[in-house]
Order: C-alpha cells, then structure tokens, then sequence
C-alpha cells in the first residue's frame, strides 16, 4: 500500500519557499515514498557483525606540520577589497528581518 506524502511536501516545499506545481508535489511525494521504502528495507538487513566504515578503502589522512607563518599584513589582504572601514572588509548588513515577508 503506497502511502501518501503530499501533507509533507507541501510542508517543505512552505519551509523551503518553494512554488511547486501540483504535477511536482505529485511527483516530488512519490520520490519521498520512495525513498523512505529504500529506508525501510534497509532497517530490516542485520548489519550486527559489520563494522562501521567511512570509505570502503583505506585513505592516508592528508595531516601536515602546523607551522606558524606570518600573515598577510592588512593593506595587502584589503588591496582587492570593493568597500573597507579601517583595516576591515565592509560587507553589506543581513540581519533575516528583509526576508520575514515570505
């Protein structure tokens, strides 16, 4: 029995600002159901015996010295800057109260 997911994406599709189409809420809650069987299934293989892994092969782990180095002194790091205040970048205000229309 094929379960129906159009409530959850419609909820996500409302979180993420998203404008879906009732084809795609279609098709978007069907891959959810989908995916969510594929998980299903998977929680029923017994992986009791199998250790954890990250890779499926052995990787060397990149690690170098820490070397102290002297850093780029600030007329250099701000030379390419498009607007500064000092010796910082200026960036432009964001504070998420531009978007609380949505």
């Amino acid at each position: 029995m094929a379960l129906d997911f159009s409530k959850e994406v419609d909820k996500v599709a409302r979180l993420a600002r998203l404008h879906l189409s009732e084809a795609e809420k279609k098709v978007m809650a069907e891959q959810l159901g989908a995916i969510l069987e594929t998980m299903r299934r998977l929680q029923e293989v017994d992986a009791s015996g199998v250790e954890p892994t990250a890779h499926v092969v052995e990787l060397p782990v990149p690690f170098r010295e820490d070397l102290v180095q002297k850093s780029l002194p600030p007329v250099r790091a701000l030379q390419n800057a498009p607007q500064r205040e000092g010796s910082y970048f200026r960036v432009p205000r964001f504070t998420g109260a531009e978007n609380n229309g949505c």
